[in-house]
């Protein structure tokens, strides 16, 4: 539960990096630009959700407050942030570590990461089923939890994505080794208990 900075900044930190390093057409991007041109580029394409959030941020905080009356509505809403959060560890458990070679990209990288990100559900999905109810929380713990999500959040999903494209350019592809795939089945784990929590508050909500 969200109490305060701390624990805000935690949460986020956590959903951040596993955001961060689950394979997507986003990490994907980052690692095709990287091995086509720089780790620069990979870089400029980790950096586009902080030019694509905003506004679905802004839509899922509006929908969760709109719901703050209906608490069995926002139950139902917080059960589909742990079904999302089911299928994202789900995903991170069964990762398998099949290198394969990416496709040559054209450059304009931070284009590209924008366009990436607007089409891809995943953001979406976050954000409204996990990211705004828990904003929402750290926000009634004070302005100053409500920002130290948000600072944890992006700056482990940005930082993860640059540090992948740093250790691509460093020492090639990443995705297929068994390291890689050691951390996203620890990510997993730690996906469960959050979705455990999730299913518990959303519970509270639909028998209140």
């Amino acid at each position: 539960m969200i109490n305060g900075p701390a624990t805000a900044a935690i949460t986020g930190a956590a959903l951040g990096l596993s955001a961060g390093l689950s394979p997507g057409p986003l990490l994907a991007l980052v690692i095709v630009q990287t091995l086509r041109y720089s780790v620069r580029e990979g870089a400029k394409v980790a950096a586009s959700p902080l030019l694509t959030d905003a506004p679905i941020v802004l839509t899922a905080l509006a929908l969760t407050a709109g719901l703050a009356a209906h608490p069995r509505l926002l139950g139902l809403l917080t059960f589909g942030g742990a079904a999302y959060l089911a299928f994202c560890a789900l995903s991170s458990l069964r990762f398998r570590p099949d290198a394969q070679a990416p496709a040559p990209a054209e450059p304009k990288s931070l284009q590209k990461g924008v366009l990436a990100n607007l089409l891809n559900p995943s953001p979406y999905l976050f954000w409204g089923g996990v990211g705004a109810p828990l904003l929402t929380q750290a926000w009634t713990a004070g302005a100053s939890a409500a920002l130290a999500f948000l600072l944890g959040f992006f700056s482990c999903l940005i930082g993860s994505k640059v540090l992948v494209a740093w250790l691509t350019g460093r020492f090639g592809p990443l995705m297929g080794s068994p390291a890689y795939a050691l951390i996203m089945r620890g990510l997993g784990l730690m996906l469960l208990g959050y979705v455990g929590w999730f299913a518990f508050t959303a519970w509270g909500l639909l028998t209140r």
